[in-house]
């Protein structure tokens, strides 16, 4: 009796292939890449007001006026990239004007008042910004109250406190100028110095702004932190169930607008040699559609800091070319009005292009 045998098969399995037409696998043009990429329309935005007034102001060809457009928008910018993290966090600040003037105001009086080094008072202002944030942040957990309703508290708290304490500390509505004390010298040098760069001249603002959103975009994007504040600004709930540590995310989001804050409160204080109490109102408005302009939702989740960059950049840009081309600077605030209708729409139809991609 004979036993046959099967001898197994040694032929290759056949590779699974992607069925027809699955979008997972389907190459993308680098054009259509681009396209979805949040800071795409301020940067066509920008290019636009960038060619307008180039055609139409002479002046604003001039290579020396740079250094004035880029000082403008570096004011704003310092401030919106701090803004575009929180609203990628899906939070808003509206005290960031004058949480500005608080710490300008801070390292002014307390060097004045207690004849202070002035170092001593400009490390003072930066853990009172910081606390301010940290503030913010710690009362949106605690009470589970929208960061608008937090925030515009802490703007009137703190747009009284610098008139009342001002006012008490001086007499006046201005802080006392310390020019004459030790360490401004010093301290001037690294927060409102001048340097040249052929014949264009550059505040050091300006280049603190550009480190600063290029260390923000870094942390966004290719570290831990950037994607946990994507995931709380998407949805925190389910962040909060995978782990991400939702509560220290949203206060050192704020603690980081507390930050710029800072920064840009050392710079007008040592630039301008005294800061006016009443400074900073109405900017919190300019930051956030800087940064909406940059690419952010109102929602959350989406966002870029080098779009809020690109979105301050526009309105600098705007707002000396509207002077060079003497037009009637009255108008500016019925740009601001369309621009942030129109980047609203924009950012809302790219964010759909995303989501289908």
């Amino acid at each position: 009796m004979s036993t046959s045998t099967t001898t197994p098969s040694t032929a290759p399995e056949p590779a699974t292939q992607a069925p027809a037409g699955d979008d997972r696998v389907a190459r993308r043009s680098p054009v259509n890449l681009l396209l979805r990429r949040p800071e795409i329309g301020s940067l066509i935005g920008a290019l636009a007001v960038f060619a307008l007034f180039v055609a139409i102001a002479p002046a604003f060809r001039n290579i020396s006026n740079v250094g004035t457009i880029l000082y403008g928008s570096a004011t704003i910018g310092i401030m919106a990239v701090g803004v575009a993290v929180l609203m990628i966090g899906g939070e808003f600040d509206l005290s960031t004007g004058v949480a500005a003037t608080t710490s300008g105001l801070t390292a002014a009086l307390a060097s004045w008042n207690f004849g202070l080094n002035v170092w001593v008072g400009v490390i003072l202002a930066l853990v009172i910004s910081l606390a301010i944030g940290a503030f913010n942040g710690w009362l949106l957990m605690r009470t589970g109250l929208p960061s608008f309703l937090v925030t515009l508290g802490t703007f009137f708290v703190l747009q009284g406190a610098n008139l009342g304490i001002t006012r008490l500390v001086t007499g006046n509505v201005a802080s006392t100028s310390i020019t004459d004390m030790q360490g401004w010298d010093s301290a001037k040098a690294v927060f409102a110095t001048t340097f040249t760069i052929g014949t264009v001249s550059i505040k050091m603002l300006v280049l603190f702004w550009i480190v600063l959103t290029a260390i923000a975009a870094y942390v966004l994007l290719r570290t831990r932190v950037g994607n946990w504040i994507f995931a709380v600004g998407g949805d925190a709930a389910a962040a909060r169930a995978v782990g991400v540590p939702v509560t220290a995310v949203k206060i050192g989001m704020f603690m980081f607008v507390g930050f710029c804050a800072w920064m840009l409160g050392m710079h007008l204080l040592f630039e301008y040699s005294v800061v006016q109490s009443g400074e900073g109102v109405g900017k919190e408005f300019i930051f956030i559609i800087a940064a909406v302009v940059g690419g952010c939702l109102l929602t959350g989740g989406y966002g870029s800091v080098v779009g809020a960059a690109i979105g301050a950049l526009v309105f600098g840009m705007t707002q000396l070319g509207i002077n060079y081309a003497n037009w009637n600077p009255d108008w500016f605030r019925t740009f601001l009005g369309v621009l942030l209708l129109v980047a609203t729409l924009v950012n809302m139809y790219v964010k759909r292009r995303a989501d289908a991609a």
